[in-house]
């Protein structure tokens, strides 16, 4: 059974380059939101295995929205994906709670390794 990715980014084009991207993998784009407010109204009813979090979105930014998810749900597994790589932010992230970091733009070999491993974590 495919691994269930819930994609939140204020990108359309992100969400179907990502669920081309996962077509005949192991895992499916089961959920799309557009914003940090909508991911974490949405994570506990879409119940992901893993989450792909955009850090700049409009509102609630993806490192508030990955903190305000973990805080009510330490077991989720959330991957930053920025095109903006600081160090700083990757710490931040890390900070937070944040499993795993892809950067923009992305192919799907780097998108399948890093939902590979944070999936596989314990």
């Amino acid at each position: 059974m495919a691994k269930r990715v819930m994609v939140v980014d204020d990108s359309r084009m992100i969400f179907l380059q990502m669920k081309n991207m996962l077509e005949g993998t192991d895992y499916e784009a089961a959920a799309y939101c557009r914003d940090g407010e909508e991911a974490v109204a949405q994570y506990a009813q879409v119940a992901p295995d893993l989450v792909t979090m955009d850090i700049i979105m409009p509102g609630m930014d993806g490192l508030e929205a990955a903190q305000a998810i973990l805080e009510e749900h330490p077991e989720a597994k959330i991957i930053m994906v920025s095109s903006l790589a600081y160090d700083d932010t990757f710490e931040e992230a890390k900070a937070i709670g944040a499993k795993g970091f892809i950067d923009k733009p992305f192919k799907k070999e780097r998108l399948l390794e890093v939902l590979r491993e944070v999936s596989e974590e314990v």
